[in-house]
């Protein structure tokens, strides 16, 4: 694929002009990561400002027991990353790739002298440093009073703003695959307290189950918005 292409299709730099796309062609370094290996343990920190072009990512950190908290999970046209004059809050995070990812980077120097004469593109960055940190505080007050229904219900939500949904009849499948586990770490509770839940929620029919799919009920989406 030509790699101009490659970087336009970025959701970040939808704004940008092909010859800003072009300098960006001189100024970053793409990487293939395989699946389930690192990109950044806090060990292996390095700093600099990544852009997923393709793939996921999954962002969490370690208890001092051991046991694993995910943050967030990044999809394709996401941003990680840190610098001294911008902090996407990744620092001390473990970040993995879940599927096959491509990750550009663009190193501090590089990326302070790119910005400067791009005011749209630094209006974008900022846009999405604002709806992280919006979203950030929002997981963090749910996971502090709300129950573990209502802790997995709003995950579930935020994964399918995150990756969409597919319609059918009264629910909306997200177009994730979502193991048990995995909701686990995003909620911060055991695989079997998730499970029982998750047979709770499922038995009232707020959401629907499959082999690695939920599919949450239409109604969860219109009482988010009342």
């Amino acid at each position: 694929m030509d790699y101009i292409q490659y970087l336009s299709q970025f959701n970040l730099l939808k704004e940008l002009s092909t010859e800003d796309l072009l300098e960006m062609d001189q100024l970053t370094s793409i990487t293939v990561f395989q699946k389930n290996t690192f990109i950044q343990t806090p060990e292996t920190y390095r700093e600099g400002f990544y852009f997923i072009k393709k793939g996921k990512v999954r962002l969490y950190k370690l208890s001092a027991e051991g046991k694993q908290f995910t943050s967030d999970i990044l999809g394709e046209g996401n941003v990680f990353g840190e610098m001294d004059v911008l902090s996407l809050g990744t620092r001390e995070n473990y970040i993995e790739a879940i599927e096959e990812s491509h990750i550009c980077l663009m190193n501090r120097d590089r990326f302070e002298s790119f910005i400067i004469h791009r005011p749209g593109f630094m209006m974008n960055l900022l846009k999405v440093l604002s709806e992280r940190i919006n979203g950030m505080s929002q997981l963090t007050e749910n996971l502090a009073i709300g129950n573990l229904h209502e802790k997995i219900v709003f995950v579930l939500l935020k994964l399918a703003d995150q990756f969409g949904v597919t319609e059918y009849d009264d629910y909306y499948q997200i177009n994730y695959s979502l193991s048990h586990q995995e909701i686990a770490n995003l909620v911060g509770a055991t695989r079997e307290a998730v499970s029982v839940s998750i047979q709770e929620l499922a038995k009232d029919k707020r959401i629907r189950t499959g082999f690695k799919t939920i599919a949450v009920h239409r109604d969860l989406f219109v009482e988010r918005k009342l």
